[in-house]
């Protein structure tokens, strides 16, 4: 990956905070508990999910960067869900993804050459470099944003059809 592709991802990474703050901007209980689909998660449990995953991940960084040949190791997020209460406020969760990300995104603006070329093996998809670890999560506050703008337009969708809440 060539230095120009890395900036540009790291500034993705840094701004992923912004766009779930955004897609999140006005948003009501009513709002964070819709679903789009039975199965989907509401806005409320992809915060969790983010605060989760971004503590995760920000460990996995440390780990390629400190250790030599780590194994990272996969989770299952729908076990997360399930079990560390999802249902709860949302606001110290959008704290830890805030500071994870922050703390995060300082680190990786201090990164050298050698620092990018460093990797691991993950559990469930062989090897893992820092440029992979960059790669997955320079989006992946994104791609949430957008399930939480979807979750919300379905929401707001269902109370506007005759029969829906108001």
């Amino acid at each position: 990956m060539d230095p120009t592709t890395r900036r540009a991802l790291v500034e993705q990474y840094r701004n992923g905070y912004r766009a779930v703050i955004e897609a999140l901007h006005g948003v009501t209980e009513t709002d964070l508990d819709s679903r789009p689909a039975p199965t989907e998660w509401s806005p409320r449990q992809v915060v969790h999910h983010l605060a989760d995953s971004e503590m995760t991940s920000a460990i996995r960084l440390r780990r390629l960067l400190a250790e030599d040949g780590p194994m990272i190791h996969g989770y299952d997020e729908g076990a997360f869900a399930r079990r560390l209460h999802y249902e709860r406020p949302i606001q110290a969760s959008l704290e830890a993804f805030r500071a994870a990300r922050q703390v995060t995104a300082e680190l990786l603006e201090r990164l050298g050459e050698a620092d990018w070329l460093r990797e691991g093996t993950h559990s469930e998809s062989g090897r893992y470099t820092v440029e992979t670890w960059l790669e997955i999560y320079a989006r992946h506050a994104h791609d949430h944003a957008e399930q939480i703008r979807r979750a919300r337009e379905t929401a707001g969708t269902r109370r506007s059809q005759p029969g829906g809440t108001t």
